[in-house]
């Protein structure tokens, strides 16, 4: 992912097919983990317009702490559609090729929410720079429109997509998708004005329910980073919140 002059992001080439199992690994992986990133993606879009739509005409304060996150959940979306389109859809429709209609859908979905952030981007920076409520307004209603769109593009997904690459991808191929998305994070960690990596695994925490939250976070988060996000990165997430919601509940996810 690069982004140019205007700090709009841009995809890059997707990486050449791979159609046969590597050796030593078996189909059959364990897809779960998006439809916990799915459900963080749902939330993540519509609250954003809702915040957008709180701002007070003239309130550049808070415009600009609203357009830092809109920006983040830009950058967000972009990098999970370029983890897909880079190591996904060639190898469902290489080793599946009843499969290739259901990709066809999901590139027109993708080049569609494109297109969508390609309109909503640019419009960022001169509403936080005045915080007119024109702006703020066109801007809002730009994102409810993507949100519409990335919902039924998520469910496409979750039903058709998900099952077959359960079946056919091996889980070290799977596990690719998640070591894209984490090296490129962790490459834009600098650049970027919240801590990515604190925000991305307080999310994934909230959504879980209240209850489940503790075992899933004992079993699939290595002991190190449990004890960094306990004694750092839960205050980075926690503050995150607070200027998001300064004066009331952060809205549950689940």
């Amino acid at each position: 992912m690069v982004n140019d002059e205007n700090g709009v992001f841009k995809m890059v080439a997707r990486l050449p097919s791979s159609g046969a199992l590597p050796d030593g690994q078996a189909p059959g992986c364990d897809t779960s983990g998006l439809i916990l990133v799915h459900r963080m993606f749902r939330w993540l879009y519509r609250e954003l317009p809702v915040l957008i739509r709180e701002v007070g005409d003239g309130d550049v304060d808070r415009a600009a702490v609203i357009g830092v996150y809109a920006k983040l959940y830009f950058f967000a979306l972009h990098l999970h559609h370029e983890t897909e389109d880079m190591l996904l859809w060639d190898r469902l429709t290489t080793r599946d090729p009843a499969c290739a209609v259901h990709v066809d859908q999901m590139l027109a979905q993708h080049a569609d929410i494109a297109a969508r952030l390609a309109r909503i981007e640019p419009q960022v920076a001169p509403w936080v720079a005045t915080a007119e409520t024109r702006l703020r307004d066109a801007i809002g209603g730009d994102i409810e429109l993507l949100y519409a769109s990335r919902v039924t593009h998520l469910g496409k997904e979750e039903d058709d997509i998900l099952p077959v690459a359960g079946a056919i991808l091996s889980q070290q191929e799977w596990d690719e998708l998640e070591k894209h998305t984490r090296a490129t994070l962790i490459a834009h960690r600098k650049k970027l004005p919240r801590d990515v990596m604190s925000l991305q695994l307080g999310l994934l925490l909230a959504s879980f329910p209240e209850a489940e939250r503790d075992e899933w976070f004992r079993t699939n988060v290595p002991a190190p980073v449990r004890v960094l996000y306990l004694l750092l990165m839960k205050r980075r997430y926690e503050h995150a919140m607070g200027e998001l919601y300064p004066d009331r509940p952060v809205p549950p996810m689940v």
